[in-house]
């Protein structure tokens, strides 16, 4: 047994394989994560059901295991700030939100650096991140 919190398989081994600039994807239950993200990319889904599990939830744990460099969100058409977006502040430990419009979103989800997406069950809308790794600097 592990004694971090993060315990699925599929997304430690994916996070293991990763390094300084590697991204990852964190997505909404509206997201196309079969068809609008890198295709080499590991793709772990928790969207069991509608609400089941939210991107918040998923996040919590994933910041814990990796350092973040920088965070990506998707901005609404209206220029408006989703409320999910000040969770997502709130647990990536102080890395400002950069707000990219939706097909850029689209393209930066897409890109060869991005190794893991997981798909989860949020219904909040614009419920998406992207993290790129940041590094573990030495003791």
């Amino acid at each position: 047994m592990l004694k971090t919190a993060l315990l699925h398989p599929d997304i430690l081994q994916a996070l293991a394989g990763a390094g300084h600039g590697s991204q990852v994807l964190i997505t909404d239950g509206n997201y196309p994560a079969s068809t609008g993200t890198n295709p080499a990319a590991t793709r772990v889904y928790l969207n069991l059901a509608p609400g089941l599990l939210n991107a918040t939830d998923v996040l919590k744990y994933v910041a814990q295991a990796i350092p973040v460099e920088a965070a990506h969100v998707m901005q609404p058409a209206d220029g408006s700030e989703p409320p999910i977006f000040a969770e997502f502040s709130a647990l990536v430990g102080g890395v400002a939100l950069q707000k990219l419009e939706r097909f850029a979103f689209y393209s930066a989800a897409s890109a060869p650096s991005v190794c893991l997406v997981v798909a989860t069950g949020e219904q909040r809308i614009y419920a998406n991140i992207l993290l790129t790794i940041g590094v573990v600097p030495p003791p």
